[in-house]
């Protein structure tokens, strides 16, 4: 038995025996149309994959990591009271995270004495140390210099500088751009002798929390990341000096395949790149990157969904290859984080290293065909528009004329438009809501500022992070305001299996907005639907029964309201023409855009 081969009695199949058994199970139907999957960012994704389907597609040379996949655990912390800020990273090291990230919220208050208070007690061998800093960053590699001396080979991180990322979110540079890459190029040169310590952060997440797919996010990054290394080399660094000191740091969202693909196609473009730049060497700086839980489809109702949303999120940042990770606890859409929040985001990270052992096998989905075939889709057609930017000019030409702006409002709005007909769900906002629960009085609700769309007067149209939630928890605040909570009476009426999968489907669509729904039995007559329907008291009576009798009792149900409420159809019956000749004119259905007619029932009811 030893020598036996697996299955070797089963007959080899072949890929056209599988397609064709499926077709005759289809029994005619289109076999595209039903299995083939199109993903958001436009790939026909095959329902199976075979081992010769990986014949020709460009596959990654492993993970950054050869022999394991660990990441770095990291965790952000704000510094403004620099001894504060050291205890929470040595009380964060005991926790399990190894790598921290310091915002420090005033510049001018880097020095020796307040970097040394941040960093006393911690050996660099121990922990990742990243600096964000709105200016003094030189001032910083300075600190690094003298504090840690001889320990320097031992130093890794990330001073987080970029001028592009924030030229594209703010829409404007405090200094001239020329003279912003001539500073870059200085503090690239300071850092040299830190092996271990890059100082330029390609923010991609920046076009993930606005609103973009992976491909876009993808595409652009790279484009930054060319324009800095053009930049940095024609201040005299060397191709393979700049392309060291380079981070990228990317949003992973929620479809899984897709982020894992994302990133092992990103060291396969990034090293095209490279070898672009440095032709003929042998060896080149490995691509670094940091990965964090998207803020997009973060979510106020229903905030501990977060936390499923970020594990998932995790899982595909992991397996991907991610350097590092960071997690955004589950309340970062409405609260500036706390003790609970914070321990759980780095738990979901501990969990993954330290109980599921994801930080044991390289590159864990190689050979994977259905991952490998989507790296080679994603790698492909993010060249593709890689190209394109870099055709038009390259990032800060394309920047500057609105093309990338354009690009990510484009997909952001049919984003924003998939979500509101529910076609990409959000669970307990745009789907399965408890319309009960209510929003606690500590939380505050972030939501971006201004339109996704709005022109300013800036030397560059910026580029603004949201949340593709905000349109519906707007709505469903306004409900929380009003002065009387709306009612939704749900009155079934007919074929049970019908009126009761209609019932659900309409609690479960106002449910979105906070609506009371009061939901019922199915009645044996309309005569007594209409009168539970009046002794309640709703404003909005929707009937829920099948096409066939919606022309047969919805007439008379809304002949004996007489206008004591609005009513509405569960539905979208063929005699819809013959119910709006009646005077019924409301209609819900899975084609109904969800923000669209939330909004016209807010207005009926008088609610802003």
């Amino acid at each position: 038995m030893k020598d036996k081969r697996l299955f070797e009695e089963f007959p080899p199949v072949s890929a056209k025996e599988w397609t064709d058994k499926i077709s005759s199970d289809l029994k005619g139907a289109d076999f595209v149309r039903k299995l083939v999957w199109k993903t958001k960012e436009g790939f026909d994704v095959m329902p199976f994959y075979r081992k010769e389907d990986l014949e020709g597609i460009l596959m990654p040379d492993g993970s950054a990591m050869k022999d394991n996949n660990r990441w770095f655990i990291r965790q952000d912390i704000n510094v403004s009271d620099w001894t504060v800020a050291n205890r929470e990273a040595l009380s964060l090291m005991k926790k399990g995270i190894d790598s921290a990230g310091f915002i420090i919220g005033d510049p001018s208050s880097v020095n020796e004495d307040n970097m040394r208070k941040l960093l006393e007690g911690i050996d660099p061998r121990s922990l990742e140390m990243n600096f964000l800093s709105e200016g003094m960053a030189r001032e910083i590699v300075a600190c690094l210099r003298d504090i840690f001396g001889s320990s320097l080979p031992d130093l890794r991180g990330c001073i987080e500088a970029d001028p592009l990322g924030r030229l594209m979110t703010n829409g404007t540079l405090c200094i001239p751009e020329d003279k912003g890459f001539d500073y870059l190029a200085l503090l690239t040169k300071d850092t040299l002798p830190f092996p271990g310590l890059r100082n330029i952060r390609v923010s991609g997440r920046n076009y993930k929390d606005a609103g973009s797919d992976s491909v876009t996010e993808l595409a652009f990054s790279l484009s930054m990341g060319v324009e800095y290394l053009d930049q940095l080399i024609r201040r005299g660094l060397s191709a393979s000096e700049a392309a060291g000191k380079i981070s990228f740091c990317f949003g992973t969202g929620p479809d899984y395949f897709i982020e894992i693909a994302k990133l092992r196609a990103a060291r396969i473009l990034w090293s095209l790149i490279l070898e672009r730049f440095m032709p003929g060497e042998s060896s080149m700086p490995p691509m670094r990157i940091h990965s964090v839980t998207t803020a997009w489809n973060s979510t106020v109702y229903d905030p501990y969904v977060n936390m499923l949303r970020t594990q998932g999120e995790a899982m595909s940042a992991v397996i991907g290859g991610t350097d590092s990770l960071t997690i955004l606890p589950f309340d970062n859409a409405f609260s500036s984080g706390g003790e609970f929040p914070g321990r759980i985001a780095r738990n979901q990270q501990l969990i993954l290293k330290e109980e599921a052992f994801f930080d044991k096998v390289a590159d864990p989905s190689a050979g994977s065909y259905y991952i490998e075939n989507l790296t080679s889709l994603m790698a492909e057609k993010t060249w593709q528009l890689f190209i394109e930017t870099e055709k038009a000019g390259g990032f800060l030409s394309c920047l500057k004329s609105g093309v990338i702006q354009e690009k990510i409002l484009s997909i952001s709005a049919r984003r924003r438009s998939d979500i509101s007909r529910r076609k990409e769900v959000l669970v307990g906002t745009s789907k399965y809501p408890d319309p009960d629960e209510r929003i606690t009085p500590d939380a505050v609700p972030l939501f971006s500022k201004g339109g996704p769309g709005e022109i300013v007067d800036l030397p560059v149209r910026p580029v603004k992070s949201s949340r593709a939630a905000e349109e519906i928890e707007k709505i469903r605040i306004a409900v929380e305001k009003a002065r009387v909570r709306p009612e939704v009476f749900l009155l079934t009426i007919g074929n049970p299996v019908f009126a009761k999968a209609r019932a659900q489907f309409t609690a479960g669509f106002f449910g979105c907005a906070g609506y009371r729904i009061i939901d019922n039995e199915v009645f044996r007559t309309p005569e007594d639907g209409t009168k539970a329907a009046m002794e309640s008291g709703a404003g909005i009576v929707v009937i829920c029964s099948s096409d066939e009798e919606y022309a047969q009792v919805a007439p008379g149900i809304f002949r004996s309201l007489g206008g004591h409420a609005v009513v509405v159809i569960a539905g979208n019956p063929e005699s819809a023409g013959e119910l709006q000749a009646a005077g019924i004119t409301n209609f819900i259905s899975i084609r109904s855009d969800l923000c669209e007619t939330l909004n016209y029932y807010n207005r009926i009811l008088g609610i802003n």
